[in-house]
Parts: structure tokens; sequence; C-alpha cells
């Protein structure tokens, strides 16, 4: 299924029910009063959170929506029904804004599964409002208030415990699909992985959800290549899964370039939880796999070497990752 985290739709509630001119007309009752109902009020469009959806593929193909209006008054005083909401379903992790100004209008979690993001039009009142001791045959009515019309922008930043992230062809792919049920396509070259893939890592009684995001290359937090689109994915992530190359010509500096790059993108980032996997063991030797990790251990990381195509240093990684602290918080 094609991956989709930004979508552009435009939303119109609907608009309230005409007020109604009516008199009444019974039997013995030659000059009756007014008795035009009012109209129903329009329905609202409301944004909500579902976790049956992982991508906002289906604004690709539907871009308008529209909920129902309210329907006139009629005689005997009788009031329109009311619109029937339209509700949207978007994946947890969507931010919806207004196209126009750019407004936060909603962050759709699990603390705020669903939002009105436009409200449906008042209904007009009918004759019967408008009668006095002096004007006692009103013909004067309301028509409905219109509803709210808004373009809006969502953007979705997928909800995950962990996130993976490291340069292009580290081995993320493989990593996420030894740890979890996921199955991505698996290449032994660069940007393999073109969209988010999450999974779930179940130990015992716990599930992670685990997020794999393609590649960040150099100048990623500026924009280069998609770097802003993917690097948004982590945010919300409470741990970080740094995969480097240990097989490369430095791990070192490309864990360099990888906290560069999250920093830059966003203060903080780099200051969460994190372990730093010295991947591709299988093709280096002992001695060579020590001394890069040595080096970043002085950093004072957190680090591991495994395999992921071989499977080695799988289990040592799933207990590393149990143990760690998921109440803590990570701020998007």
């Amino acid at each position: 299924m094609k991956f989709v985290d930004e979508a552009k739709i435009l939303v119109k509630a609907g608009d309230g029910g005409q007020g109604c001119t009516s008199f009444r007309r019974e039997k013995f009752v030659p000059k009756g009063g007014p008795d035009g109902g009012d109209g129903g009020k329009g329905g609202d469009v409301v944004i909500s959170g579902s976790q049956n959806l992982a991508s906002l593929l289906d604004f690709k193909y539907r871009r308008i929506f529209k909920a129902e209006k309210g329907k006139n008054g009629s005689s005997r005083n009788k009031r329109g029904r009311d619109g029937k909401n339209l509700i949207i379903h978007v994946p947890f992790g969507t931010v919806v804004f207004e196209g126009s100004s750019n407004k936060l209008l909603v962050d759709i979690t699990a603390n705020q599964s669903t939002c009105i993001v436009a409200r449906g039009g008042k209904g007009g009142k009918g004759n019967a409002h408008f009668v006095t001791p002096t004007h006692r045959v009103p013909y004067e009515f309301e028509p409905g208030e219109p509803g709210e019309e808004k373009e809006l922008l969502l953007v979705l930043k997928l909800i995950a415990d962990v996130g993976i992230i490291g340069l292009p062809n580290a081995g993320k792919s493989t990593l996420i699909s030894r740890l979890t049920d996921a199955t991505p396509k698996i290449g032994d070259y660069p940007f393999t992985t073109l969209s988010p893939i999450l999974g779930v890592l179940r130990e015992g009684d716990n599930a992670f959800v685990i997020a794999d995001i393609p590649g960040i290359i150099e100048g990623a937090s500026q924009g280069r290549g998609l770097g802003l689109t993917f690097l948004r994915h982590i945010e919300r992530t409470r741990m970080l899964l740094l995969v480097l190359d240990v097989s490369a010509t430095n791990p070192v500096e490309d864990y360099n370039t990888l906290r560069h790059e999250l920093n830059s993108y966003k203060r903080g980032m780099f200051s969460r939880q994190r372990i730093v996997i010295l991947n591709k063991a299988d093709k280096v030797s002992e001695e060579k796999a020590d001394k890069w990790r040595s080096a970043l251990i002085r950093k004072k990381e957190e680090v591991v070497v495994m395999s992921a195509l071989k499977g080695l240093g799988i289990d040592a990684l799933k207990e590393m990752i149990k143990m760690k602290d998921f109440n803590k918080v990570a701020h998007a």
C-alpha cells in the first residue's frame, strides 16, 4: 500500500435550513396566526482518529467533504431536522492545519481523538417569531446561515515508541524485519525504503511500536532530499535506535552526521533515550568492531554490535529496548 503522509482537503459544513412562512388554517379558525417553523442546523464536519488507518492515502482520491444541510422548517411550528454531521477518519498522529492561515486546529492523538473543524450554520427562524401586537400577519422568515468552509492541510506524524534512523543502506529495514513482524523491501543499495514502515516488537507482556524511516542524508534537516518529510515521523518517539554501518569508512563520522541533522531539525531531538547499533558486524573483524564501539562509548553512548542480516545480537538488543523507560514522554 502506498504511504501518504500529507494531504490537502476542502471541507464544507452544512448550511442551516430555511425558516418557514405559514399560517394556521383550521376549521372554525378562519384567521389563524403564523405557525412557520424554524430551519434545522447544518451538520458539522468532524475529524476523528482511527487506529485502523496508517496513512492519508484515501485523501489523494477524495478531496472535497460536505456535511448535510439542515432541513427547512414547515407549518404547525415544525422545526426542520438538523443535518447529519460528517465524520472524517484519519490516523492517530494526524496534525490538522487551516490551509489559508497555517493555523494549528488540532493534533489528533489518543488524548484528543475528535475535533469539530467546520461548524454547521444555524437554521433560520420561521414567521412565528415575527408576530407582534401590531404586526399580526408576518410574512418574514430567515434563511439559514451558511456552514463554515475551510481548506485543511493534514500532516501525519507517526506515533511510535521507537524510531530507527540511520544513513541510507545502514541495514535499518533488515533490523526492523528481525525485531518485528514488518516485511519491508530489503536490498543492498541505498534508499530501499522510500516511506516509513511500522512494526510491533512483542516481548512477553510488552509491545513496542517501532518505526523505520528512510535513510537520512547530510542536509536532511534543511530539506535536502525528503529529509523534513522523513524526520517528522520520529518527533513523537520515546526512544531512538541509531543504526550505523560498522563496515563503513568511519562510523563515528556517520554518527556525528545523524546527531547534527537531528539537533538541527528540532532542538532536544538527540537528548531522548537511544541505543547506537553498529550493524553489519559480519563484514568486519572483531578488532575493528571493538575499535568503533570503544570510540562511541567514549561519547557516552550505549552501544550494541550486531548483524541484523545474520541475526547476531538481536536478542541482546531486544532486552536493551525492554529495559528502557517508556513512560518518558517525547514532545512533538
